[in-house]
C-alpha cells in the first residue's frame, strides 16, 4: 500500500497551492495526495490542475472553513 503525501497549502494565495500540488504529483504514476487549502479559489484551482493531470479529486469540507482535497491516481 502506498503512503499518502500531504500538501498543507493553508494560508497561501494562488498560485502557490497549485504549484505545490504540481510538485507533489509530478512524476507520480499512481498514489494518493492530500491537499489542504483554506479558500474556495484554491480548492477550485488545485482541483482543476489535478484533474487536467489525470488525477481524480474528492473534496471534503474541513473544520474552520478549510478544504481537504484527496487526489488519487
Amino acid at each position: 500500500m502506498s503512503e499518502t503525501t500531504t500538501v498543507d497549502a493553508r494560508g497561501l494565495s494562488c498560485p502557490q497551492p497549485v504549484l505545490l500540488t504540481r510538485q507533489a504529483i509530478s512524476g507520480l504514476a499512481e498514489g494518493v495526495v492530500e491537499v489542504l487549502v483554506d479558500s474556495g479559489t484554491s480548492r477550485d484551482n488545485v482541483s482543476r490542475c489535478a484533474q487536467t493531470a489525470g488525477w481524480t479529486v474528492t473534496v471534503q469540507d474541513a473544520p474552520g472553513g478549510d478544504y481537504r482535497l484527496v487526489l488519487r491516481k
